[in-house]
């Protein structure tokens, strides 16, 4: 499927190249013809061309048939060589002037040659130029809006999946509850005898990265039956009618290779809630509707199952998810630290590690990790190793690899000011001394200010434990954390800087979430204040925008002076974690435990 989609954007991509080189050798031929005619312009106006003849002073006269230029000879013109150009307005016109002239006395004479096949056919080509690019424009819309077969699904031998449910590992329940979609596949008589009926469609939800589209792939790979995969924003088109055209092609070549599998990723794109706008709104709601009506018109003998990806499922229409449609839905979670741990080994199987790397440990130290996360990891530290002439992966070029995907490439070269690393110094400080005394946050992992990315520091901590929820002293605490880097520039340094902007960003999230997500406002109670408009807001009361304004504020405060409180207690410590940074740049977990051991 990924060959068939290079080609086509190939294809794409000559078609595009060679309309603009006929666009420019056209506009390029037309500058040269505009040119040469500016430079053989008429010296002669045509009125003065008729007092000429009136006065006798014509000799003779040169035109070529179809043409509107003509040359003159003058009577007082003393070099025979000597002609003026005059372009006439109408040729017939002019000739049936001639005439009358003649027949009135006038001595004239006016030769018309008979034009060159190399000009007939250079006038002509000229005139049909703007049909030809009209013509050829249009095909090159129509095939790359994709109304063709082409480009619409991909099937086929070759185009069957060769991923089976061995390959996805850290989702066990989810391929269990796929497994009877490929028993159906394989033996759907069997299911029909006993009047059962397989789901038509089959929703899975999840974050990006988790597997959503391996397990569709594994799926079909299980099943052996074609795989037709798109994403919606393929059904989205500029032109009324072509996103629902797309989706009829698709369902008609599903249903003639029955059974097999359509496999429609990021769903949301066209699934989403229906509006009653106009231009683009109005086209997606009519790409909607048509997979609304596909999706009801299954029949029983086609063996035709509907897998859709989001990570969004509730931007989708409700009437995509009714019973019928979308009739199961499928939660993928990231994997926990078993799952974690078999990602990882399928991962690594192409892969040197060193004897003492435990697979198990970075599972542990990766908690929330995707499985794409997992897998990018391992590849950056392969990448590492090689530049490094490691003969294996070493334990330090997988600690590298997570700081790079997680906090950004290090960057060493950068020229810092001493006042700039002091500020970045107790900054982190700030961060750790703070954590140390918290008791529900992690414990430090590395302290450093040697920037990466977009941060002039950094502080992390050890993985959090695999959770399903987050109580409420965890929250307030994570905030007590994110400000201690600046409570420490404030108690210090007597200033502040624009370093704390993305703690405070976090912050404030979490405090806003803790107050309209969680209902853990002491004031305004356990109700959820998530709502779509401003009109539904009010119904909680018309100054509840500012009760929640206050409420976040009440949580931001509280926390930034508990941050100041543990630091004004333990100054001595920050001024030596910070002496230490200054020092050595980097600090590790047992270099600051030692700090506190001391």
């Amino acid at each position: 499927m990924e060959k068939e989609n290079n080609k086509n954007n190939k294809k794409k991509l000559i078609m595009v190249l060679v309309s603009i080189l006929v666009i420019a050798l056209v506009t390029l031929i037309s500058l040269i013809l505009i040119f040469n005619s500016q430079k053989e312009k008429e010296n002669l106006a045509y009125t003065e061309l008729l007092n000429h003849i009136e006065n006798d002073n014509v000799e003779n006269m040169e035109m070529t048939v179809g043409s509107t230029t003509l040359k003159v000879k003058l009577k007082d013109r003393e070099n025979e060589e000597d002609t003026e150009k005059v372009i006439i307005p109408n040729t017939q016109a002019f000739i049936e002037l001639v005439h009358d002239k003649k027949e009135q006395g006038k001595e004239i004479t006016l030769n018309e040659l008979p034009a060159s096949a190399i000009t007939t056919f250079v006038n002509r080509f000229w005139s049909v130029i703007p049909t030809l690019l009209m013509v050829a424009l249009f095909v090159m819309l129509f095939k790359m809006q994709g109304l063709g077969d082409k480009g619409v699904v991909y099937d086929g031998e070759e185009n069957k999946s060769d991923v089976k449910f061995e390959d996805v590992a850290g989702l066990e329940e989810e391929k269990n509850e796929l497994v009877e979609v490929v028993g159906f596949l394989k033996n759907p008589k069997k299911f029909k005898e006993m009047g059962a009926k397989i789901p038509r469609g089959i929703l899975l939800c999840g974050k990006p990265g988790t597997g959503k589209t391996l397990l569709a792939k594994a799926v079909a790979g299980e099943a052996g039956v074609p795989f037709i995969a798109m994403s919606g924003s393929e059904f989205i088109e500029m032109f009324a009618g072509l996103g629902a055209s797309r989706v009829r092609k698709l369902f008609a070549k599903a249903k003639k290779l029955s059974p097999c599998i359509i496999f429609i990723d990021e769903i949301d794109a066209i699934g989403s809630r229906r509006t009653g706008g106009s231009g683009a709104e109005s086209e997606n709601n009519q790409t909607l509707n048509q997979l609304l009506v596909e999706m009801d018109g299954f029949e029983t003998d086609n063996a035709v199952i509907v897998l859709a990806a989001t990570n969004r499922p509730e931007m989708l229409d409700k009437a995509l998810l009714r019973p019928g449609r979308f009739d199961r839905q499928i939660t993928v979670a990231p994997p926990d630290i078993r799952g974690r741990e078999q990602i990882l080994k399928i991962h690594a199987k192409d892969k040197k590690f060193a004897e003492d790397i435990d697979l198990a440990d970075i599972a542990d130290d990766t908690a929330g990790f995707t499985g794409a996360e997992l897998s990018n990891i391992l590849n950056e530290a392969a990448i590492i190793a090689t530049v490094n002439d490691h003969e294996a992966i070493q334990r330090d070029d997988l600690e590298e690899a997570i700081k790079k995907v997680t906090v950004g490439l290090q960057k060493t070269s950068r020229l810092i000011s001493d006042k700039d690393k002091k500020l970045t110094a107790y900054h982190e400080a700030g961060h750790a001394i703070v954590s140390q005394f918290l008791p529900t946050v992690t414990n430090v992992k590395e302290i450093s200010i040697i920037p990466r990315g977009v941060a002039g520091g950094y502080t992390m901590y050890k993985s959090d434990e695999d959770k399903n929820y987050i109580s409420k002293t965890e929250m307030e605490e994570k905030l007590i954390s994110l400000l201690g880097g600046r409570a420490a520039e404030r108690l210090v340094l007597n200033d502040i800087s624009t370093g704390a902007s993305n703690d405070i960003e976090v912050a404030t999230k979490i405090a806003r979430d803790m107050i309209t997500v969680y209902g853990m406002s002491e004031t305004l109670g356990p109700i959820s204040l998530v709502v779509d408009t401003p009109e539904e807001l009010r119904l909680f009361g018309n100054n509840i925008e500012d009760e929640i304004g206050a409420e976040i504020k009440t949580l931001i405060d509280t926390a930034y002076v508990k941050a100041q409180q543990i630091l004004n207690a333990n100054m001595e410590k920050l001024h030596k974690v910070a002496e230490i940074l200054l020092e050595k740049e980097t600090i590790t977990q047992e270099q600051f435990e030692q700090v506190f051991k001391s």
